[in-house]
């Protein structure tokens, strides 16, 4: 949509992107390569973060994995809602929008901020328009460039390949309930243990779901099967070996509840963060390669 915009005349005024720290590698990789692009263009864009302030006695987090693991659930899509892109997407934008001078001055004048949406015209975003459609915002006006051309998904990478850019994968975070078993097979291990650690931290808690993926999917109408856990999958596929997965499901969420209670009797500015602890976490990854 951007590329197109540009090629058009029609540059945005600014463009956005939002960081939940737990994207996908390949988004983590593409994101550099596109803004040197939007650089070069003369487009201004900046990464947008939710930024957490308060820890009550919590080692402080940064991330939607570490918020995650801090309170032992999974994200909220997990469990049929949408607070998770809310908190991490949605509000870190509407943040930085809200002191931007330019929005500043058209609020004032009673004007509203058109944001620009990137649902095409391929199945999935059909639903997902006609779920907005209609939708009035006090401050913002909602375009769709994309389904004013009448392009799909394919027409989109074309755009994007004839600009020299790759293709961009889905962005998602890569424990999404919308992450693809393809996708998940395609995930470097560091990735995949992190999912079993997600789900063996909340495991204690979840009642109404089987993992991260909901609930069991027998591939009827064309739909891949797969079971509602993905650490369930990751060890049926032999992603991670059995030892590895029942090693992390058996000691880390214990190991991580210890860190939390010790870093309780720490005050905040001294206190370990999440990330500290997850740095010895994923030193299992080199340990299991060694």
């Amino acid at each position: 949509m951007i590329v197109e915009l540009v090629a058009r005349g029609e540059p945005p005024d600014v463009v956005l992107m939002a960081d939940t720290g737990s994207e996908r590698p390949e988004t983590d990789a593409f994101v550099p390569l596109f803004r040197n692009w939007l650089d070069d263009h003369g487009v201004e864009n900046h990464v947008v973060r939710y930024v957490p302030r308060r820890f009550k006695h919590w080692p402080p987090y940064a991330s939607l994995l570490e918020n995650l693991l801090t309170n032992g659930t999974l994200p909220s899509i997990s469990f049929g809602r949408h607070s998770c892109s809310q908190k991490w997407k949605i509000a870190p934008q509407d943040r930085w929008t809200e002191a931007w001078p330019p929005a500043i001055d058209a609020w004032r004048r009673g004007e509203k901020v058109v944001k620009l949406i990137g649902y095409d015209c391929s199945p999935a975003d059909n639903r997902r328009y006609a779920e907005r459609e209609g939708f009035d915002d006090p401050r913002y006006v909602f375009r769709y460039p994309l389904r004013e051309w009448g392009w799909t998904r394919l027409d989109c990478a074309r755009r994007i390949r004839e600009a020299g850019l790759p293709v961009p994968v889905k962005s998602s975070c890569f424990f999404c309930v919308a992450m693809k078993p393809d996708e998940l097979r395609s995930l470097p291990p560091a990735y995949l243990r992190l999912i079993v650690l997600i789900e063996a931290r909340a495991a204690p808690r979840l009642r109404t779901v089987e993992g991260l993926w909901r609930s069991s999917v027998k591939g009827r109408g064309g739909a891949q099967p797969r079971p509602g856990s993905m650490t369930r999958f990751i060890r049926d596929e032999g992603l991670l070996s059995p030892r590895q997965v029942d090693r992390i499901v058996a000691t880390a969420p214990t190991e991580l509840l210890r860190f939390q209670a010790a870093a309780a009797r720490v005050e905040l500015a001294a206190r370990p963060s999440m990330h500290d602890w997850l740095v010895r976490f994923n030193a299992g990854v080199r340990d299991e390669a060694a």
